[in-house]
């Protein structure tokens, strides 16, 4: 076997294995890259949608802020007010009239 022969077997080999670490480290350093960037790009899209959130929340606010909601929940209130005291005029008749007839009966 030809001593010269071996030698240019592991010289081929070591320079596969150089060229294999040379593909891996770039397939790390593109992978590191693109994870960077898709970071980058998820950044944006939240800071995106929380000042879309914050506008919103903001228009919000400044609306009910506004004397007009208010008003009409003052409104409904007065109106439930009013239907609670109609409901106890018309009750409280037959809660007197129940009251004496169990002290009337209870006398007895």
């Amino acid at each position: 076997m030809d001593p010269f022969r071996g030698q240019g077997g592991i010289q081929m080999l070591l320079t596969a294995e150089q060229d294999a670490q040379q593909v891996v480290s770039r397939a790390r350093n593109m992978k590191m890259a693109r994870l960077k960037q898709a970071k980058e790009e998820a950044e944006r899209e939240v800071a995106q949608y929380r000042a879309h959130l914050e506008a919103e929340h903001q228009k919000k606010v400044s609306e009910s802020s506004s004397g007009s909601h208010a008003q009409q929940l003052e409104e409904e209130t007065k109106v439930k007010i009013e239907n609670l005291k109609e409901s106890s005029e018309r009750v409280s008749k037959d809660v007197v009239n129940m009251l004496l007839q169990y002290v009337a009966s209870a006398r007895t």
